[in-house]
């Protein structure tokens, strides 16, 4: 049987090794009904006056994960937030720079409880509906982790991580909506959630409204999790 020490491997190898990993952080918020991404201007001539997603080279003594919540912390100051590893984007020609694959991950932050926190060049939120193009092939993440998200809203409560711990029916739908992109029926849409039986009745009401104030209610998510974990069997 053929063997071959690991110097023999390397130099068989080098060639593979001048390539750069990074994260690119899909970072969602909800705020004046719109469903909004935060976007950074581009610092590189190549892509002058166009916006890109946050994210950085992974450090060599860390993972995926901690590389993508250590690019969340630094610029918004949130760490216990929901993040998900979506794909890989490995164009050739994506990153002027070289070689250059990305792992992208889309969050769900509380545009309150964020301290947004600029270097040198500006950051901001975006309404998602809004953008046309972008910087690399940022275009395509958000698109695909848009999607992702559209998809897992159907199936988990994910969306309360969007909003405020009090809500009303009218935020929840109005979050609904702008996710989805669709007018969703007033009546059917708060019987299908007051049948889920995850919402909390605060018995308050909302403050300092122009309306007429609306009912406030927090996501059980102890009730969640029991009735999840009793659908796999457990």
């Amino acid at each position: 049987m053929y063997t071959k020490n690991i110097n023999t491997h390397l130099t068989e190898i080098k060639d593979y090794f001048k390539a750069a990993i990074s994260i690119d952080c899909v970072i969602f918020g909800f705020d004046e009904n719109e469903l909004k991404v935060l976007l950074i201007e581009s610092d590189l001539k190549e892509y002058k006056g166009k916006w890109s997603l946050l994210g950085d080279i992974v450090h060599p003594d860390e993972d995926l994960e901690t590389a993508a919540y250590r690019v969340l912390r630094e610029r918004t100051g949130l760490e216990d937030v929901f993040m998900e590893q979506v794909q890989a984007f490995g164009g050739l020609n994506r990153h002027p720079a070289g070689r250059v694959v990305t792992i992208a991950y889309y969050s769900l932050v509380n545009i309150q409880h964020a301290e947004l926190k600029t270097h040198h060049n500006e950051l901001h939120w975006h309404a998602v509906k809004d953008i046309r193009q972008m910087a690399f092939d940022h275009k395509d993440i958000l698109d695909t982790c848009y999607q992702r998200l559209q998809h897992k809203v159907l199936d988990q409560p994910v969306g309360f991580n969007l909003l405020p711990k009090k809500f009303s029916l009218r935020d929840l739908q109005n979050l609904y909506e702008a996710i989805l992109d669709v007018k969703l029926d007033r009546r059917n849409f708060r019987k299908k959630f007051f049948a889920m039986d995850y919402l909390i009745d605060l018995n308050e009401e909302e403050q300092d409204v122009r309306h007429r104030p609306a009912r406030l209610y927090k996501f059980n998510q102890d009730k969640y999790n029991l009735q999840h974990k009793k659908s796999l069997g457990f």
